[in-house]
């Protein structure tokens, strides 16, 4: 048996977010590389999300910034900086929580944040259009998740 893995050649599980991901520095989206796909997966959603916001000691709401689903199962992972027109075919694209489309990088007011990728196995694809908020892929993927994974990585401005 295969376990759905997520990792990041920029940054190891549970470590420093390089400042290029964040609104310090470039604010592009990291590498992702995937694997243990499980044979009848028919898409895959990806959120990352901060539950730490605004401020570690006292979270009060998950603040989401990136949400894509229907990334084909045949995609192996994402290359750093990737934009809408290049993202694998028929991959969408939902709002982040700047109510906008696409990767919005970490950006904390205060204290060190947890950022969680999170990949999830779908066994069909979500019947969503775009820009669909990370709590309608939520909903729209109950009972269709196979296999999910999380890749974690910290940042403090």
């Amino acid at each position: 048996m295969t376990h759905l893995l997520l990792t990041s050649p920029a940054f190891v599980h549970n470590t420093g977010i390089p400042a290029r991901f964040t609104c310090d520095g470039r604010n592009l989206s990291p590498p992702l590389a995937w694997s243990g796909i499980p044979a009848d997966a028919k898409g895959l959603a990806l959120i990352v999300d901060d539950p730490d916001a605004p401020d570690p000691a006292a979270p009060k709401m998950t603040w989401v910034h990136w949400v894509l689903y229907n990334l084909p199962v045949t995609a192996g992972g994402l290359r750093d900086g990737i934009q809408r027109h290049d993202l694998p075919p028929g991959t969408l694209e939902g709002q982040n929580d700047w109510q906008r489309p696409g990767y919005g990088g970490p950006c904390p007011p205060s204290g060190t944040h947890r950022y969680f990728f999170k990949l999830y196995a779908l066994d069909a694809p979500l019947t969503l259009g775009s820009n669909a908020t990370a709590r309608d892929v939520q909903a729209a993927m109950k009972g269709h998740v196979l296999a999910e994974a999380q890749l974690m990585g910290r940042y403090r401005r």
